[in-house]
């Protein structure tokens, strides 16, 4: 950590030990089940359920007004997006201290639940497991975000990772109509989804122009083993112009399913790894298992770069998706870190990082 970002890390500490649960009262695995379990866990007042997007804002003024020092979220990477993002303006405007924030391991999208270590499920047990953990001694990290369409996010990304969650939600709505409904949120249905929908239509589609351009700070292309090649990319370059069938840009490494995509993202505290990826169908089903540990490394087909500021120009509209969200198709995205770091719970850190 550098000094600026200890000093800034101080002055935004939590101002209170209070915990508040949010979760998204339309989740299909947010259950009254769910949220009754919940309730008792957390002796009541402390458990919020949002019912509709409009709430959002509403809910975060409470929690920045009342000092909460710690906010969980119960669901996937989105729902930790929105509240994250409408806690983060609410601080901002109120001009209050950040609470740091927690995931609880509901829903389906938990690239977050690989980085920080939260082992629970959707069970009252599994849940008051990862509440019990944090309330006795879990500590916490920085972490920076991306900002992008006046979002907070830990990644987003063209091309085939987007066109993977449409596929990935057209499967489930398949998989619920059938016997198998009860795999349809899960591995089952997202590898079912990747073999039966994505991988034919990626056979048949050519990969989309792509153009990077730095719009930040001095720009790195790096190689596999995470040294830098060639000259540094000074603002307003382009560091990329090829087809891609992927490109996108992180701050931690993981998609859902302990898919390591972004395995350089981590790489500096004050740049995010973006990834350009031209990698066949035929070629991804020959290497899976590399790419899925982010150990592939052939720099012909992988471009990776360290930026703190990337625009990306598409040559025509392509699937976009924050957080593991479909964000519907995009020409242009311009994505940036995010100027202060975040407090996230991490299960794997020492209490005393707290």
């Amino acid at each position: 950590m550098t000094v600026s970002e200890s000093k800034l890390a101080e002055s935004r500490r939590p101002v209170g030990s209070r915990i508040a649960v949010v979760v998204n009262g339309n989740a299909k695995s947010v259950t009254e089940e769910i949220i009754s379990s919940l309730d008792q866990i957390m002796l009541g007042g402390d458990l919020f359920v949002s019912k509709r997007i409009e709430e959002t804002d509403e809910i975060a003024e409470t929690l920045v007004s009342r000092g909460y020092g710690t906010v969980l979220t119960g669901g996937g990477d989105g729902t930790f997006m929105v509240m994250v993002s409408a806690v983060v303006r609410a601080a901002r405007r109120l001009d209050a201290p950040l609470p740091r924030f927690g995931f609880l391991k509901l829903g389906t999208g938990n690239a977050l639940a690989h980085v920080v270590g939260a082992t629970g499920g959707e069970k009252a047990e599994a849940l008051a497991v990862d509440i019990g953990r944090l309330r006795e001694d879990a500590g916490s990290r920085l972490i920076r975000l991306i900002e992008v369409d006046d979002l907070l996010s830990p990644f987003c990304g063209f091309g085939t990772d987007a066109g993977v969650l449409k596929d990935y939600n057209a499967t489930r709505q398949m998989l619920a109509r059938t016997p198998l409904r009860r795999y349809q949120a899960g591995g089952f249905a997202y590898a079912l989804s990747v073999v039966s929908r994505t991988m034919p239509k990626m056979l048949v589609t050519s990969a989309v122009r792509c153009k990077v351009i730095n719009r930040g700070s001095e720009a790195y292309r790096i190689a596999g083993d995470g040294s830098v090649m060639g000259r540094p990319y000074a603002k307003g370059e382009v560091v990329y112009d090829g087809p891609a069938r992927v490109a996108g840009v992180a701050t931690i490494p993981f998609f859902g399913f302990g898919f390591r995509a972004f395995p350089f993202a981590e790489e500096r505290s004050d740049r995010m790894h973006v990834r350009v990826s031209t990698m066949s169908p035929v070629g991804f089903a020959r290497n899976i298992r590399s790419v899925w540990s982010g150990q592939y490394d052939d720099p012909n087909v992988m471009f990776d770069f360290l930026m703190d500021d990337v625009e990306f120009e598409m040559s025509k509209p392509t699937p976009f998706q924050i957080a593991g969200d479909v964000a519907g198709d995009r020409r242009h995205v311009r994505a940036k870190m995010m100027e202060e770091p975040i407090r996230l719970v991490d299960f794997y850190a020492p209490p005393s990082a707290d």
